[in-house]
């Protein structure tokens, strides 16, 4: 009897030791979600990845004590409202967003998750955040640009292409609404630069389009690419449109010079989302997003492509030349 009752006690803690283990490894276990405004293309993807790099070497691992759901919008705002739903629906620990339709979504659909803003503008102007050093709510996270850079570059555009007298704003008003505050504060600034800015609004291809074409019926035109999900994805079209056109260009991402555009200058978005990496662990830690102040990019990065500025007829000045992380003959 006595040896029957071992057997048992033995085959019943082996049979339950695999529940235990699981339930144990379920404890440790942390959820993140993570929601894109871009598409899921490599661009998308290196970001992402650049946030586990940074997940990885505070001691957080992807399939061993952290479990991260990925969604891709794509800018398309209905595609985002239904990824920011279904990630909610997950109960993670954390959200980590990208773009303001992102963050406005993730909003929407919950005010209890803590959410990090991976390269969001103007979040207090936009009602995520009470203030920079004091967020509040469940919002906190990391900046892109101020409106000072709308300055930097009209002034790094006429640095390359002297002849530049009229320059567009290029923006999606519906993903990135603020870059209206961002003209209107630089137009109230005063100015050495003698060019004309004006706003470029668009929200389809063919907006895009007939923005470029009448841009360029004139000479004189330069064109100031905004960082939003639209412009980023539509790259292509922007380039070769700048190219045809024959349209000085600056972008805020270095992966468009890369792509043939003419400059580009703007914050590192890879460093930024290995920052965002340290709030996710703060919060794991115990860290409120309430308690957690917003920060602004540490890391800028300009890049000129010398091979479009041939093709547009522009001798880039040695001085910016000297300036420039990476330059492609």
């Amino acid at each position: 009897m006595k040896r029957r009752e071992f057997i048992t006690l033995v085959g019943g803690t082996a049979a339950a030791w695999p529940l235990a283990a699981r339930a144990q490894q379920g404890e440790q276990m942390r959820r993140i979600g993570v929601l894109m405004g871009v598409a899921d293309d490599p661009e998308g993807q290196a970001r992402v990845t650049a946030l586990k790099q940074g997940l990885q070497e505070l001691g957080w691992t992807d399939g061993r004590n952290i479990q991260i759901e990925t969604r891709f919008g794509g800018a398309d705002a209905g595609r985002i409202r239904a990824h920011a739903a279904e990630l909610v629906a997950l109960a993670p620990d954390v959200l980590v967003g990208q773009t303001t339709p992102v963050v406005r979504a993730l909003r929407q659909a919950t005010s209890s998750i803590p959410i990090i803003m991976a390269g969001v503008n103007e979040p207090v102007e936009q009602g995520f955040v009470s203030s920079l050093a004091h967020p509040g709510g469940n919002i906190t996270g990391f900046t892109f640009i101020n409106f000072q850079m709308v300055g930097k570059w009209l002034e790094m555009l006429k640095e390359a292409a002297p002849g530049v007298a009229r320059a567009a704003l290029m923006f999606n008003p519906d993903a990135v609404p603020h870059y209206y505050v961002y003209l209107r504060s630089f137009e109230a600034e005063p100015r050495s630069i003698a060019v004309e800015v004006t706003a470029a609004p668009v929200r389809d291809t063919a907006e895009v389009e007939e923005a470029v074409a009448k841009l360029g019926r004139e000479p004189g035109g330069g064109l100031i690419v905004a960082p939003d999900a639209f412009t980023l994805v539509h790259y292509p079209l922007l380039i070769r449109l700048a190219q045809q056109h024959r349209l000085p260009a600056v972008y805020a991402w270095r992966t468009s010079v890369a792509q043939g555009a003419l400059m580009s200058y703007g914050p590192d978005p890879y460093d930024m989302f290995r920052r965002s990496a340290s709030y996710v662990d703060r919060i794991f830690k115990g860290a409120k997003p309430a308690d957690l102040p917003v920060q602004q990019p540490t890391k800028f990065e300009l890049a000129i492509n010398l091979k479009t500025a041939k093709a547009l007829g522009l001798q880039i000045p040695d001085k910016l030349l000297a300036l420039a992380d990476e330059v492609i003959e």
